[in-house]
């Protein structure tokens, strides 16, 4: 039977499925639009089976937020060009919306879901990499920041001695200044007290070697020794830290002050509570 261009194109419309697909969809089911339809989406599926081995080093970070809850997913793709689509960006945001609603703390079987019918409509392999989700209690504010074109995702949570904190501008712009940070640094952890002790153990028994086989250590005392381990390792906690690191927008001071700075000027006493930092193909 003939098979109508205007069939075709609103086939394509609604599947988002290539012109000679769409026709090749109409003429095997008789001009049955629900038939091709489902027809493509089989075609669509088993294409996403047959391309699931591929590379997916490209893509991008997705987030929803609501008062009190943020959700972030990431997708990952095969190309940059896919990543920069109108309909991967929609889908990325669906997904993310949904991961709200669900309250979703990885990925399951309605967001793959949601991934698999991009990827059958796009013809690349497209796959949903991680999902986290963020709930702020009660005098605490959530902030998400997303850096060139969402391939670093970063969240902040703050916490304030009065929610109203939050709504001056110089919290705001400081809360968003230290996503800023995270995403430039990325430290390893928060603070001091995040650090596990296994890891601080690893890291003297590095010092110490490297004292024990530098000649010029030979003849000092012990406790002087023991002074530079100790330099040495806060040295270490200013590089790895967040709080301890030079603040982004002054690295003459550290986020510690500056987060200081800022509680001292508004009259609010801030914390920084944690964060949270992930980019596109990190495994």
């Amino acid at each position: 039977m003939e098979i109508k261009a205007t069939d075709v194109k609103a086939l394509r419309e609604k599947t988002g499925a290539g012109m000679m697909d769409c026709k090749k969809a109409l003429t095997d089911s008789d001009g049955d639009f629900i038939a091709a339809e489902r027809l493509l989406r089989e075609w669509g599926m088993a294409g996403v089976e047959k391309r699931a081995g591929r590379t997916t080093k490209e893509g991008r970070i997705f987030v929803a937020q609501n008062e009190s809850e943020l959700a972030l997913a990431e997708l990952a793709c095969e190309t940059d060009f896919v990543a920069r689509n109108a309909d991967f960006i929609s889908a990325g945001t669906k997904i993310a919306e949904t991961a709200l609603q669900q309250k979703a703390s990885g990925p399951n079987e309605s967001l793959e879901g949601l991934a698999k019918e991009i990827a059958s409509r796009i013809k690349e392999n497209i796959a949903l990499k991680r999902v986290a989700f963020f709930k702020a209690e009660a005098n605490e504010t959530l902030h998400a920041y997303l850096h060139g074109e969402g391939r670093i995702g970063v969240v902040v949570k703050f916490r304030a001695n009065d929610p109203a904190a939050f709504k001056n501008e110089k919290v705001a712009a400081f809360v968003h200044d230290v996503a800023l940070h995270v995403a430039a640094f990325n430290p390893m952890f928060l603070d001091e007290s995040k650090v596990p002790q296994t890891w601080i153990s690893e890291q003297k028994e590095i010092f110490q070697k490297q004292v024990d086989l530098d000649e010029k250590m030979k003849n000092k005392p012990p406790k002087v020794l023991e002074g530079i381990l100790a330099g040495k390792l806060r040295k270490l906690f200013s590089e790895v830290c967040l709080v301890d690191q030079g603040f982004v927008r002054d690295e003459k001071i550290s986020v510690a002050t500056a987060l200081e700075q800022v509680s001292k000027e508004t009259g609010y006493q801030l914390a920084i509570v944690e964060y949270y930092f992930t980019k596109v193909g990190q495994s």
